[in-house]
């Protein structure tokens, strides 16, 4: 069985935005906000799922991980209206 990929992006409750990759973003969500997901989100929850994009593989969720990274917040909030 295949797991589907997901890049993610949330935003903290200080306004922050932290971008992330899962194969079960509900469950990533949890574990952000119970201070347990990513070393940058302890501290600044609750966080709130913005964005969201399904990919092939954990190989392509890693690569648009790193180009969404890469992009100033305009561009990321950009992915917000889409």
């Amino acid at each position: 069985m295949t797991k589907n990929w997901v890049v993610y992006i949330v935003e903290c409750a200080d306004g922050s935005l932290y971008t992330g990759i899962s194969n079960d973003v509900e469950k990533r969500i949890a574990a952000h906000n119970a201070g347990k997901g990513a070393k940058y989100t302890k501290g600044r929850g609750p966080v709130v799922l913005r964005f969201s994009e399904k990919v092939k593989n954990k190989s392509e969720a890693l690569k648009r991980e790193a180009e969404i990274k890469r992009m100033m917040r305009q561009g990321k909030e950009k992915l917000f209206d889409v």
